[in-house]
C-alpha cells in the first residue's frame, strides 16, 4: 500500500481533505512510492491559523524560552543526521553522503539561531538632547511563510525557519511537492524538543497552496528559493498583496580560469562542482570560462575526471552521482546536449544514454562535457539544472569577466588563479552576490548571508545570517524625555523639535 504524506498543523499530522494527491517516485527506481496530500485553500487557511494562535504566546515569549527549545532542537536533528539523509536520499535520489552534507548545512542555520540573542540586541543612544534618549530594537513580524525547492528538501527550509522562529514569528512552511517527507520530519523534530504547537506548520501543495499563502491576509513575509520565472512571480504577487519578499531565483554559475591556475586543481574543482549533486544545485558551476591557450589541456582534464564518476543509487555507498528527480527532469535535461552540436558545441561527453544495472526504470543520466560553446546556444542560456558542464574560449580575463557579467544571472562565481591581484580585480569587477576564489562553490557559511544578484534574487534581502534576522524583525525607534521632578513646566512649543 502506498506511503501518505499528510500535513503537520498544529502540532499534530493532519490528514489531507481536499481529496487531491501528488506522486512521490524513488529517483532509482522510477517507482512512485508515496503519495503526498495537496491543500485546499482552507487547509492552507487552518495552518495559518494555527500559526498565528500560537505567535500570540511565542511573539511574547523570552528569548531564553526560545533558545532553549533550539538547543534541544539542535540535538535532536544531530542525532536524526541519518534518518532524515535517509528520506533525502530515498526522494530526491542524491547519494547518501551528498544529503549528510546538507543536514549539515543546515544546521549551521540552526546553531545561528541558537545564538540569536545577540542578534537581536537592540541600540541605544543616551542623551541626544537634554534628558532625550533614542533606542532602538527588531521585532518580530508576525506569521511568515516559507516555498521551498526540491533540490535540498531539509537544507532550504533549515535557512528559513529556525531564524525566523527564533526572532519571535511563527512558521507555515510549504515543500516541493516532489520530495516531502524530510520536512515533516523536520517538524516533528521540533515539537520533540518542545516548540510549542502551531509555532511551525508544514503545509504540502501545488500551486493552489502557493497562491494561498501569497494571498493571505495573516501572512506578513514569505521566503521563496526556485527557479527565476518563479521568484519573479512570487515577488511580484507576495508585494502586490503587501507583503515582505525574499525571493531567490535561478542561476547560471561561471568558473574563470586563468592561464597560471593550477589546472588539475581546476579540473577537480570543476567536475565536483558541476556533477555533484547530479547538477541540481543552484550554486552548481555550469559555466567554465577558460581564457588564452590552456583550454584544451583544461577540457582533457575535466573529461579524464568525469569518465570516472560511479552513477548509481544514492543508497549505495560507492555511487558518487545518483539519477535525477523526475523523468522528465532528465529528457528536459538530455535534450540541451542532443541539441548542443547543432548550435555549434563540441559534445565531449554524451551522457544521454546512461542506465544502471538493475535499475533501468531510474532516472538516470551521464555527465555530459560541452566544448566550445557559444553564448547564444540554449545550453549556455538556459539554467539546465543537471549534469551538464560548458566549456567557453575566451583570449583574455577581460574577455571572461566581460562574457560573465552580461549574464542575466548573477548568483555565485568562481575565478581560479595564483595571482592574488587578478583574483581582489575579480572580486570587485564580477557582478555576482557569491563569488569563490580557488572555491568553486562559494556557498557561505551561516554567520554571512547567502543570495545573488540581478535575476538570481528579487527582493532586498539575501536569506539567512545578518540579512535574514533582518528580513524576519522589523526596527522600531523610539525617543524618550522624562522629565526632571526639579524642572518648571516648559510650556507649549510649536516649533520643529530641536536637538540642540
Amino acid at each position: 500500500m502506498t506511503k501518505t504524506v499528510n500535513h503537520w498543523i498544529g502540532g499534530k499530522t493532519v490528514e489531507g481533505t481536499s481529496g487531491q494527491y501528488g506522486p512521490v517516485t524513488d529517483p532509482a527506481t522510477g517507482a512512485v512510492t508515496t503519495q503526498v496530500a495537496l491543500a485546499s485553500v482552507e487547509e492552507v487557511d487552518a495552518a495559518v491559523a494555527a500559526a498565528k494562535a500560537a505567535y500570540a504566546t511565542w511573539g511574547t515569549s523570552s528569548l531564553a524560552q526560545r533558545t532553549a527549545v533550539l538547543f534541544r532542537y539542535r540535538a535532536l536533528l544531530d542525532a536524526h543526521r541519518d534518518d532524515i539523509a535517509a528520506l533525502i536520499t530515498a526522494e530526491h535520489g542524491k547519494v547518501h553522503s551528498d544529503a549528510l552534507g546538507e543536514v549539515a548545512r543546515g544546521l549551521e542555520i540552526v546553531e545561528l539561531a541558537c545564538g540569536i540573542t545577540t542578534q537581536l540586541k537592540g541600540e541605544l543612544s543616551t542623551q541626544v538632547s537634554n534628558r532625550v534618549d533614542v533606542s532602538s530594537i527588531r521585532q518580530s513580524l508576525g506569521v511568515v511563510a516559507g516555498i521551498t525547492p526540491f533540490n535540498f528538501p531539509a537544507m532550504v527550509p533549515m535557512w528559513m525557519f529556525p531564524l525566523a522562529i527564533a526572532c519571535g514569528n511563527t512558521f507555515v512552511l510549504k515543500p516541493s511537492e516532489k520530495d516531502p517527507s524530510a520536512a515533516n520530519l523536520l517538524a516533528e523534530l521540533a515539537s520533540e524538543a518542545g516548540l510549542p504547537d502551531g509555532v511551525l506548520n508544514v503545509v504540502h501543495g501545488d500551486k493552489v497552496a502557493v497562491d494561498a499563502l501569497l494571498a493571505h491576509p495573516d501572512v506578513a513575509a514569505v521566503s521563496f528559493v526556485g527557479s527565476t520565472p518563479i521568484a519573479r512571480y512570487i515577488h511580484a504577487t507576495a508585494s502586490a498583496n503587501g507583503k515582505r519578499v525574499q525571493a531567490l531565483g535561478g542561476a547560471k554559475n561561471h568558473m574563470l580560469v586563468l592561464p597560471d591556475a593550477d589546472l588539475d586543481a581546476a579540473a577537480d574543482a570543476a567536475v565536483s562542482a558541476a556533477y555533484g549533486s547530479a547538477g541540481e544545485r543552484c550554486m552548481a558551476i555550469s559555466a567554465v570560462v577558460a581564457v588564452g591557450a590552456i583550454g584544451d589541456e583544461l577540457v582533457a582534464k575535466i573529461r579524464e575526471r568525469a569518465e570516472k564518476i560511479k552513477i548509481g543509487p544514492g543508497n549505495d555507498p560507492t555511487s558518487e552521482m545518483g539519477p535525477l528527480i523526475t523523468a522528465a527532469h532528465r529528457d528536459k535535461v538530455a535534450s540541451y546536449v542532443t541539441g548542443a552540436a547543432a548550435q555549434g558545441a563540441e559534445v565531449v561527453l554524451d551522457g544521454t544514454g546512461h542506465t544502471v544495472e538493475g535499475f533501468e526504470d531510474g532516472h538516470w543520466i551521464g555527465l555530459s562535457l560541452l566544448d566550445k560553446v557559444s553564448t547564444d546556444s540554449d545550453a549556455y542560456k538556459d539554467e539546465i539544472f543537471g549534469p551538464v558542464l560548458c566549456v567557453l574560449r575566451v583570449d583574455t580575463y577581460e574577455d571572461g569577466v566581460a562574457l560573465m557579467n552580461a549574464s542575466p544571472f548573477g548568483n555565485g562565481t568562481a575565478i581560479f588563479t595564483r595571482d592574488g591581484g587578478a583574483a581582489r580585480r575579480f572580486q570587485l569587477e564580477i557582478q555576482a552576490g557569491m563569488v569563490g576564489v580557488n572555491v568553486p562553490i562559494p556557498v557561505p557559511v551561516g554567520y554571512h548571508s547567502f543570495g545573488g544578484w540581478k535575476d538570481s534574487l528579487f527582493g532586498d534581502h539575501h536569506i539567512y545570517g545578518n540579512d535574514g534576522v533582518h528580513f524576519y524583525t522589523r526596527g522600531k525607534v523610539t525617543t524618550t524625555r522624562w522629565p526632571d521632578p526639579a524642572d518648571a513646566p516648559a510650556g507649549v512649543d510649536l516649533g520643529f523639535p530641536r536637538n540642540h
